[in-house]
This record gives structure tokens, C-alpha cells and sequence, in this order.
């Protein structure tokens, strides 16, 4: 072979590198932007292969990114507020969970969650395949609603105003607040998260559903006596879906969630817990026959047990592995409304010993 067949064999070697080096095997790139509460994807349908996803905490506490599904399960670590991180995988066809883990998937089941379709590398176009095996256009399948029924049972407390009993605890998770920092610092000197209790009677049950961001419902009957003497109704027929105080923020029904304390999900004034259902509602607020209001802001939790039996003082200031038993019960004012006749201006009622089935 002569020099000059070497050198455009050599050539064209070269040349079959660089195109090789450019095949559409490459890794797929793939933004996802982290926020409270939302997972956004540069792309939602990308093609099966190698994919780098570049991920970014937008928000203002930590998050991570976890990828799920056709047999992956893989994330990054803690991603803090302002940094990135990436993570490169190899996809098969198929759909997958982008979600944050972050809080034992609490941050997931609060909105961080997005689907991720992976079509075949070659044949159907990516923006045609709807990510499960076939064309889109076939519809999927319709998402199934989550419903609970919670009946309160056992000693029945009122929780007066009074100090927290861990202020040390939720000092460094208070930084965080920001704008609300001051009123929940308040809270931490005389406020409702407090071991200043009276036993009280009343009964309260409800069934709540999950049917989704904005369709979420509850139906639910609460009759109590206060320390005064004082007879309450509270009437839940409607959720708050709109988000509500405190940092970061959230409403609507939320089956199965973990945070307060020191996770740094909502109020730090409520010991770390596991909740089989958390709901922010409006309610029709009654006392002695006579309506005080129909604005009502109510919230309400089936929680992993934060009190002890005898005196009923918050026992521990991370409560998640208890039993979930505790019914807690706190009604505010509406927006621009009178504080109510009750100390603190607010009611606070926890059912000790209740339950929950499927209704």
C-alpha cells in the first residue's frame, strides 16, 4: 500500500471517529428545575438511551431528584438551596417517576413529583409514544381517588395558649421562615403548640379524599365542649387548596405525609411526625347554637402520637415512629376576622385514642 493510500485510510478513520464520537447514542440531556412544590423537566419525552439530567434546587430548602421505574430506582444526593447536581442513567422504553425523596417521599406526595416518557430509539417518533408501549392518543388510565374515614376516640384535650416545650429545638429550623419568622417566634413564647392542656369532651369524625390539586373534598362533623363551658360546632364541607401560611406552603387533603419538627416542611411548632391524613379546610364554626362563622380556617391531622397518657404533655420532639392515633383539631378565624371568644383567640382540641379505616 502506498503512502498515499495510508494516509486517506488514516483519513477516513478519522472521519469515522468524529462521526461516532456525534452518533445519537450519546447522552440525552435533560434540566430539571426543583421548587416548592413542583419538579420541572426540560423535556417530558426523550428518546431510550444514555440521559444526564442536570438537576437545580431552586427552592429554599434542600431537595434531591430520584428517578423510578422499568427496574431503576436511582437519585442524587441532597441537593441545598442554589446548588446542582447531575445524574446519568441509562433508560429503557417506558414511563418514569421523577420525583424528590426528600422527607420519606413527604416532599413527593406535596407536589414534587413529574413523568418522564422514554421512547424507543428508533421507529415511532419520541413525540408520538406515550411512554407505555404504545402510540399516544390511547388514553391512560384514570387516576384512582384515595379516601379515609377518621373517628376521634379516647381522653379529649384542649390545648390552651402556653410556651412550646422545645423552643431550643426549633430555633435553627426557624431561620428558614423568613417574613414569618417573627409571628412563629411569637408562637414559641405563648402560642397553641403548648403543654398547658385541660380535658374537655366532644366527638369528631370525617372522611376526606384525594382526588388531586384542586379537586380535593371533605365532609366531616366536630362537636366539642371548651374549658369555659362553652359549647363548639365546626361543619367541614369544603377544603382550603389554596396554600395556606408558613413556609413553605401547602393545602387541599394530603394522605400519608411526613414533616413539622425538624424536617423542614411547615411549622417546626409540632414535633416531626407521620400523618395518615393532613387537611386544610374552611368550616362553618358555631358556638351555643349561635353561628360565629362560616370562614372558618381549619386544620386538621391523624398524627403519630406527640403526647403522653395522664398529663397530655408533648412527649417527644421527634414523634414519627409512634402509633398514628392523635387527632388534632385547630380552627382560626378567617381572613379578617375577630380572634374568637377563646383563649388565644383560637381553638385547639385533640382525640387521644381515634382511628381510621377506607370508608
Amino acid at each position: 500500500m502506498s503512502y498515499a493510500q495510508l494516509v486517506q485510510v488514516r483519513n477516513v478513520a478519522r472521519l469515522l471517529l468524529s462521526i461516532l464520537a456525534h452518533r445519537p447514542e450519546d447522552p440525552a440531556a435533560v434540566s430539571a428545575r426543583l421548587t416548592e412544590w413542583k419538579v420541572e423537566l426540560s423535556q417530558a419525552t426523550i428518546v431510550a438511551g444514555t440521559v444526564t439530567f442536570t438537576v437545580t434546587n431552586a427552592g429554599s430548602i434542600p431537595h434531591a431528584l430520584e428517578v423510578e421505574g422499568q427496574g431503576i430506582e436511582q437519585e442524587t444526593g441532597v441537593i441545598q438551596p442554589g446548588a446542582s447536581a447531575t445524574l446519568t442513567l441509562t433508560l429503557k422504553p417506558g414511563t418514569y417517576e421523577v420525583y424528590c425523596p426528600v422527607g420519606n417521599d413527604s416532599h413527593k406526595k406535596l407536589g414534587m413529583d413529574a413523568e418522564l416518557k422514554v421512547a424507543p430509539a428508533t421507529g415511532a417518533a419520541a413525540s408520538d409514544y406515550n411512554g407505555a408501549g404504545a402510540m399516544a392518543g390511547m388514553g391512560a388510565p384514570a387516576p384512582s381517588i384515595q379516601a379515609i374515614r377518621v373517628t376521634g376516640g379516647g381522653p379529649v384535650i384542649q390545648i390552651l395558649p402556653g410556651p412550646f416545650p422545645f423552643p431550643d429545638s426549633a430555633a435553627p429550623i426557624l431561620q428558614q421562615f423568613g417574613d414569618e419568622r417573627e409571628g412563629l417566634e411569637s408562637q414559641v413564647k405563648n402560642g397553641p403548640y403548648s403543654n398547658n392542656v385541660t380535658q374537655v369532651a366532644g366527638t369528631f369524625a370525617f372522611t376526606a379524599w384525594d382526588k388531586g390539586a384542586t379537586r380535593d373534598s371533605v365532609d366531616g362533623l366536630a362537636e366539642f365542649a371548651t374549658q369555659d363551658g362553652a359549647h363548639w360546632k365546626l361543619v367541614l364541607d369544603r377544603v382550603q387548596t389554596k396554600d395556606v401560611p408558613h413556609h413553605p406552603r401547602f393545602g387541599g387533603v394530603i394522605l400519608g405525609l411526613y414533616y413539622h419538627g425538624n424536617t423542614a416542611v411547615h411549622t417546626p411548632l409540632v414535633p416531626t411526625i407521620n400523618s395518615a391524613v393532613a387537611l386544610w379546610a374552611f368550616g362553618h364554626l358555631y358556638k351555643n347554637g349561635a353561628l360565629v362563622t362560616d370562614n372558618a380556617m381549619v386544620h386538621v391531622m391523624l398524627l403519630s402520637r406527640t403526647r403522653r397518657n395522664g398529663d397530655f404533655a408533648i412527649a417527644c420532639w421527634d414523634c414519627s415512629k409512634n402509633t398514628i392515633d392523635e387527632l388534632q383539631l385547630q380552627i382560626l378565624p378567617g381572613p379578617g376576622e375577630p380572634k374568637f371568644d377563646a383563649p388565644g383567640g383560637f381553638l385547639f382540641v385533640n382525640w387521644e385514642k381515634s382511628g381510621s379505616r377506607k370508608p
